[in-house]
């Protein structure tokens, strides 16, 4: 069985956003990539700041992680971008079969 996680990860410009999700899709590191808005506050530097981003929320397996993560850093403007992954504990067993099925990239 695969273990399908969420990857999240956000930008500050839509356009950045799409490269990413495209790069990921087109690579078969993913099987879906959601872009939401969201106005993040977070310290970064000793300050507190205040930013619209655009958050990433990517449906891989867990074996494909650090290549994801690699695409994000190749890709990502930020100096240090967020790269979480979550895993996913239950889902409908035919969506985690379909995220297996559309990530043929090999670990």
């Amino acid at each position: 069985m695969t273990h399908a996680i969420v990857i999240q990860t956000a930008t500050a410009l839509f356009e950045e956003a799409e490269r990413i999700a495209d790069a990921l899709l087109e690579e078969g590191l993913a099987a879906c990539v959601q872009i939401l808005p969201v106005h993040s506050r977070y310290r970064w530097k000793g300050k507190i700041e205040r930013q619209d981003e655009h958050l990433l929320l990517i449906k891989t397996r867990r074996e494909l992680f650090e290549n994801v993560h690699g695409r994000i850093l190749a890709l990502h403007g930020y100096e240090q971008p967020e790269v979480i992954a979550m895993p996913v504990a239950e889902g409908d067993p035919g969506y985690l079969a379909w995220i297996a099925e559309a990530t043929p990239h090999q670990a």
